[in-house]
């Protein structure tokens, strides 16, 4: 890793003369780092995922606040710790029993805490997460205060649930837990299988907004919608962001059978925020509409974006909402998805004050000007390191990782770009790289430390049909790929413009942040 020149090496030790040492300190630590149970090793990738972090961290600038990293107090990190690895018993979010009336009984016995709050409900297969970090945005700038439920995380378990705007505390987080588990285990004993890990956090979501308690929630389904156990609540707005073709294994395989599921978050009398949507989708999220009498604001028609350009950091909108237009709107997100999904954020939010249909007038532009200038989104083409400059993007199928491809040419003037990617086995990972082979000069193939992560070897033997083997460069632990894809955007000289894109997946962009000190 000596090969990763940093910002400012005067006083740094060189990493590559400790990284070996740090790992084994690692390996080693005992069982109050959650690595493993008492007795049993500390599983090696995370070690190194640990110890990378350490020795990168000083390549990568001055740490965020946006993405919480580990407690500093030890106790503290301790009881998060056990509480993670409590969760890590129950099912993944890959394993599902179709049905919400697990996460129903919980709420029935925790007193029905998803309706002490309205909501706003947000579903659809690309731009959820940072849609919901949108509308938040928007409603804390109106002073509401705001609870946010959103999926997966990129570095902290704790990141999923967020009040007023920032995630919840380590400290809170293990208090919401244990103030809900004797709850959970009741429900446990009574149902034929237990409370997934998905269905604890949701719980957990519902019962800390409730105790804030919160003006309004703003919730993301975790996967589809009609039977997603968020779908608990009656949101009083559903958003659908753009559907494409992902989970076609329990969701169905055409957009239309997509939207079908999606649909079941529209409720009797709802407002319905649709994004542009293919012609089945939208077809079918209309037919649920009329069925449940909502009313429908569509892109395009009823509000969309009315101009857009590139600027530093970001880009200058203007956004035509259910009121009227917004001008010198500054979104500092690359990206014309970035600037549709703020369109559908805006919608949200003035249906959500019954713009357009209690009252005429729009929101205070002014005040939607300034939420949407402090809006941020980690691991969305999120620019983590400079000379030569590491884009990160969790684009996981191939809808998109073509808007992403689309967005790293309009926002960066890359001469060479190199990337890495590390996908999950579950994944249209040809698709995802066939999208990426227009942009990608040389691509390294790697793979995060999650099970469900697609083996290097595997991805690489994808990626050499789509690249040609002469492009293709196998390195299966991420520290290793960082340092071969920065390398390799150097080769062109410190000022010709490399640049490197990591992508692929959310825990890998998640773990390349980590490396790169970011949290």
């Amino acid at each position: 890793m000596s090969d990763l020149p940093p910002y400012d090496d005067s006083e740094q030790p060189d990493p590559v003369d400790s990284f070996d040492e740090i790992i084994a300190a690692e390996t080693d630590l005992p069982q109050a780092l959650g690595s493993a149970p008492a007795g049993e090793t500390p599983i090696p990738d995370l070690a190194v995922i640990e110890a990378g972090s350490r020795t990168l961290r000083t390549q990568g600038g001055p740490p965020r606040a946006d993405v919480p990293g580990r407690p500093e107090d030890p106790e503290v990190d301790k009881a998060l710790r056990e509480v993670e690895a409590e969760l890590a018993t129950r099912w993944g979010e890959t394993k599902l029993e179709p049905s919400v009336s697990r996460i129903a009984a919980l709420m029935d016995v925790l007193g029905e805490p998803q309706r002490s709050y309205p909501s706003i409900h947000i579903t659809g297969t690309n731009g959820k997460t940072s849609t919901a970090r949108m509308i938040e945005a928007l409603l804390g700038a109106f002073e509401l205060r705001t609870g946010r439920y959103t999926s997966p995380h990129v570095q902290s378990v704790t990141e999923r649930i967020s009040l007023d705007g920032a995630p919840v505390s380590a400290e809170r987080f293990v208090e919401t837990y244990q103030d809900i588990k004797p709850y959970v285990e009741m429900v446990d004993a009574a149902q034929e299988y237990r409370l997934s890990f998905f269905e604890v956090l949701t719980g957990m979501a519902y019962a800390a907004f409730a105790d804030a308690p919160v003006d309004v929630a703003v919730v993301e389904v975790g996967m589809g919608g009609s039977w997603d156990a968020t779908n608990v609540i009656d949101g009083d707005v559903a958003v659908v962001t753009p559907i494409g073709l992902d989970h076609t294994d329990r969701l169905g395989s055409t957009t239309g059978e997509i939207a079908g599921e999606k649909a079941g978050i529209i409720k009797q009398d709802a407002t319905v925020i649709m994004a542009q949507q293919p012609v089945d989708a939208a077809q079918v999220l209309l037919k649920r509409s009329v069925e449940v009498n909502a009313t429908v604001a569509r892109e395009g028609l009823e509000f969309g974006v009315v101009a857009r350009q590139v600027a530093v950091g970001g880009q200058l909108l203007t956004l035509r909402g259910l009121g009227g237009e917004y001008p010198e709107v500054y979104l500092p997100l690359h990206g014309a998805h970035q600037a549709h999904n703020a369109a559908v954020a805006l919608a949200a939010v003035e249906a959500f004050f019954g713009v357009g249909a209690q009252r005429a007038e729009s929101l205070d532009a002014e005040t939607v000007r300034k939420a949407f200038a402090a809006v941020t989104s980690p691991g969305r083409l999120e620019v983590v390191r400079r000379s030569p400059t590491v884009v990160l993007d969790a684009a996981h199928n191939p809808a998109g990782a073509q808007v992403t491809a689309e967005a790293v040419g309009e926002a960066f003037d890359f001469s060479r770009l190199i990337g890495v990617v590390g996908a999950s086995g579950d994944k249209n990972v040809r698709g995802l790289l066939e999208a990426f082979e227009p942009i990608f000069a040389e691509v390294v193939i790697t793979q995060n430390s999650s099970h469900r992560a697609m083996d290097a070897d595997e991805l690489a033997a994808i990626a050499v049909e789509v690249f040609g083997e002469e492009r293709v460069q196998v390195e299966p632990r991420l520290p290793d790929a960082l340092e071969a894809a920065i390398t390799l955007a150097e080769e062109e000289g410190e000022f010709a413009g490399g640049g490197v894109l990591v992508t692929g997946s959310v825990i890998t962009v998640g773990e390349a942040r980590l490396l790169l000190g970011r949290g």
